[in-house]
């Protein structure tokens, strides 16, 4: 977590008591954002970090989506001694950052894009920050730390304006803030909640190749009949 807005451009921001006390907790969420440059590509990309856990009183939780909300394979998992702490380093040309602060039942959330846009010719491009949603007070009676943890995968907290009016997410977030919603409840946490590893489907072999294969079996098991 960052008291200073501007290493956190502009996500969710906790009094000193509130960094105290994760501190004290060894909760260890990482908001901070980079602009790096890929050299064999040649762009800009952004690079963040899937962390955070929680214990039953508190929980905080990072994690990172493409720009319309949808998940994003990390680039690599990150192992440690301790728990709480970073889980996977994500990186693409746009992420759009989900970060949630859990106090028991109540919750706040803040989702911002980022992305690099250029400033002039020759140089480093700037690291662009949109808020998408933010908002404060959400509310979930459930504890899925505890005795209602089977709930984990189909619920997020909700929010509502002062009048009480409930207040909707973005379109193609739901996703996304229930997997934060995992991550803040998620005691001694080690693992991302978000992003995932993708592994490439095998494509099927060319027919030719298949009717040799099929072909070359046939003649192993008339050769291993005759024996």
């Amino acid at each position: 977590m960052e008291s200073d807005r501007r290493l956190n451009r502009w996500g969710l921001t906790f009094t000193p008591t509130v960094i105290n006390r994760l501190r004290k907790l060894a909760i260890y969420g990482q908001p901070q954002l980079s602009l790096e440059h890929q050299g064999r590509a040649k762009r800009y990309v952004v690079r963040g970090v899937e962390s955070g856990g929680a214990t039953e009183e508190l929980g905080y939780y990072v994690t990172f989506a493409g720009e319309t909300g949808d998940a994003l394979a990390w680039l690599q998992t990150l192992d440690s001694l301790t728990v709480n702490g970073p889980h996977a380093v994500v990186i693409a040309p746009v992420l759009t950052r989900i970060e949630m602060l859990r106090v028991a039942r109540t919750y706040e959330l803040c989702i911002t894009r980022h992305r690099p846009v250029a400033v002039e010719a020759r140089q480093r491009p700037k690291l662009e920050a949109e808020e998408v949603f933010r908002a404060k007070h959400g509310y979930l009676a459930l504890e899925l730390w505890g005795k209602d943890k089977e709930l984990n995968d189909c619920v997020r907290p909700q929010f509502f304006t002062r009048s009480g009016e409930e207040v909707e997410l973005p379109t193609g977030f739901d996703e996304a803030v229930k997997a934060a919603t995992r991550g803040v409840n998620c005691l001694a946490c080690s693992h991302p909640h978000f992003s995932r590893l993708v592994v490439e489907e095998q494509q099927p072999p060319p027919a030719h190749e298949a009717e040799q294969e099929s072909a070359m079996s046939a003649e192993v098991a008339s050769l291993a009949q005759g024996v």
